[in-house]
């Protein structure tokens, strides 16, 4: 099931077995009135509507409603995890759900991580749409630039600075630097944000990328931690862990998070569930873009 299938049934499930009006469910999912009433038609003529959601989606949809509840979020839009890779079907799924809500002339915060480089890889916008991508940490520039050919005339806004410094030193002084400060106060326009949710293993792109070293992530476990968000390791209620590690780190501090406007966290796989579970119950996150096995996965712990 393609992307435009699944948020058809979305749209059918919201219009026929919650009762919300067109202009309600085009609120909610963030796209305009005129797109929900052409998806009503296709989701007819495609036979996804036949007076019951098909089965597939129902499951879906509970999936999603639990979630929603369960962490008290905006939206979740599930994929079925059907993929050999988890990863680049999910980055898809999310590079499509930002390009239906994405803004003319506005602003849209990205996170650190592979699957936020896979989101990027996978996003098109179109050559009028002016959008700008400011990133919320250091060390994301190799996987903003080889983004440029989908992104049209996007302007980009990198922090000029490496994930994590040498020192502690070294990263306050980086961070008092007005091209990095200034990038970092313009988190503040962006009218959504794409974050990863990263694991503390040796699969983490943090670990793979040799930003930490292999003492470093045994420390981080010893410590209660069990996934990051943007750089910044929590604990299994989502409160960021006391590490030396965070003291050298160049990104938009934590707490930050639930000041920004729509923050989509992206992330699939069962080896995330527990960080997903832990980066959901921080409070920061908005949206969730997952597969329905790790859904699933996160709603029985």
């Amino acid at each position: 099931m393609n992307y435009d299938e699944i948020l058809m049934t979305k749209i059918a499930w919201c219009y026929y077995i919650e009762n919300m009006t067109q202009q309600a469910i085009a609120e909610k999912i963030g796209i305009s009135r005129m797109r929900v009433i052409k998806l009503l038609e296709k989701a007819r003529d495609k036979k996804i509507v036949q007076f019951k959601i098909r089965a597939d989606g129902s499951h879906r949809m509970e999936l999603e409603l639990a979630l929603i509840k369960k962490y008290n979020l905006q939206d979740v839009f599930l994929i079925p995890s059907v993929s050999d890779n988890i990863n680049e079907a999910v980055s898809h799924a999310a590079a499509l759900y930002v390009s239906d809500r994405a803004e003319n002339e506005g602003f849209i915060n990205i996170g650190y991580g592979d699957t936020l480089s896979r989101t990027l890889n996978n996003l098109v916008l179109s050559n009028d749409s002016n959008i700008s991508l400011v990133s919320l940490t250091g060390g994301v520039s190799y996987y903003i630039s080889s983004a440029d050919p989908g992104i049209g005339n996007s302007k980009i806004h990198i922090i000029p600075a490496p994930l994590i410094a040498s020192t502690a030193e070294m990263a306050a002084a980086i961070i008092k630097e007005p091209s990095v400060n200034e990038v970092l106060k313009m988190s503040s326009l962006a009218s959504m944000s794409i974050i990863g949710i990263g694991s503390v293993t040796n699969r983490a792109t943090v670990v793979k990328d040799g930003k930490l070293s292999s003492t470093d992530l045994l420390m981080l476990q010893k410590s209660g931690a069990v996934g990051d968000l943007l750089g910044h390791f929590i604990d299994k209620d989502g409160n960021e862990i006391i590490s030396d590690i965070h003291d050298r780190l160049i990104s938009l501090p934590i707490e930050k998070l639930k000041e920004l406007n729509n923050v989509i966290a992206v992330a699939g796989g069962l080896d995330k569930s527990y960080a997903i579970d832990a980066a959901l119950k921080n409070g920061g996150i908005n949206v969730l873009i997952s597969d329905e096995d790790t859904a699933q996965s996160i709603l029985d712990l």
